[in-house]
């Protein structure tokens, strides 16, 4: 018989890998930083081998923790949606739906409607995250970034493509319109806690082929919905990716500055919780997603 290895232990080395720090695990299993070190090293002992590659900054999986991962993912998937099934008793069925809280505001809550029609029977759940904040814990996951060949049964539903949108009564207010821009005396409306994983207006401008101003006007904010709804207060210009602010572009609330849009290998990615992949609910609701790439709502 083959005696487990500490579920302390087990959990420790779960919670890291997708907190992606051991201070976002410490924080989930309300322990101290040292103690999830502790656990894993621990747990590493009692395996005969090493998870964690730490001669890298931050430390990687090696196979033996990919090995490991795959096999907790679908044990504690399986646990996860027998618990939801308990505690729902007689009731509906619950999908969770994770994302960065930009595409849950503006792309996911305008569908919703639409959502629920399409499935009934389903009590939906939404969680979102800022960048850098761990990932939530749900069926179906939405993440923005690279292609990462080590997400198995990822799907690419929105590509990176982005332009310039603005309020027109803002545009008015500069003597400006859609079409001819003067971005120098504009209030360019920023993220920079993420400028190294998305465009931010340095970024754009440069690959668009615009010169560099000076001076620029910012306004800085720390997630992209009050971002936008500065934009649509006529606050200054934002950057918009396609797909994701169409309801306000078709009703004129902001409008696409003329001009090149700048596109990457990044996008938005999908795919169902390891463990939950094959229950036939989420496939549903994951094909969902799927189907309404680019979709007007």
């Amino acid at each position: 018989m083959t005696l487990l290895p500490s579920f302390s232990g087990l959990t420790a080395f779960y919670a890291a890998v997708r907190n992606g720090t051991l201070t976002g695990a410490a924080s989930e299993l309300n322990v101290s930083q040292p103690a999830i070190s502790r656990r894993i090293a621990a747990l590493e002992a009692d395996l005969g081998c090493r998870l964690f590659d730490r001669t890298h900054k931050p430390a990687r999986l090696t196979e033996e923790g990919r090995v490991l991962l795959r096999a907790l993912r679908s044990g504690f998937g399986q646990i996860e949606q027998a618990v939801d099934v308990l505690r729902q008793g007689n009731g509906k069925q619950a999908i969770t739906i994770s994302g960065p809280s930009g595409f849950v505001a503006f792309w996911l809550i305008p569908r919703l409607e639409d959502l629920k029609v399409a499935f009934p029977e389903l009590t939906i759940r939404i969680m979102s995250h800022e960048h850098g904040e761990a990932t939530p814990t749900a069926e179906v996951s939405v993440r923005f970034g690279l292609p990462d060949p080590t997400q198995q049964g990822e799907t690419r539903f929105l590509s990176e493509d982005v332009f310039p949108v603005a309020n027109p009564l803002y545009l008015a207010r500069k003597d400006m319109s859609a079409g001819d821009v003067d971005y120098a005396r504009l209030t360019l409306l920023t993220m920079q806690s993420g400028r190294r994983h998305w465009y931010d207006w340095p970024a754009w401008l440069e690959a668009a082929g615009k010169p560099k101003l000076e001076p620029a006007h910012f306004m800085d904010f720390n997630n992209y919905a009050m971002l936008v709804n500065a934009a649509l207060a006529g606050q200054g210009v934002c950057l918009s990716w396609a797909g994701l602010l169409d309801s306000f572009l078709e009703t004129g609330a902001l409008v696409r500055i003329a001009g090149p849009s700048v596109t990457s290998q990044r996008g938005y990615f999908v795919a169902a919780r390891d463990g939950h992949a094959a229950r036939p609910d989420v496939i549903a609701v994951l094909d969902w997603i799927q189907s309404h790439d680019g979709q007007n709502i």
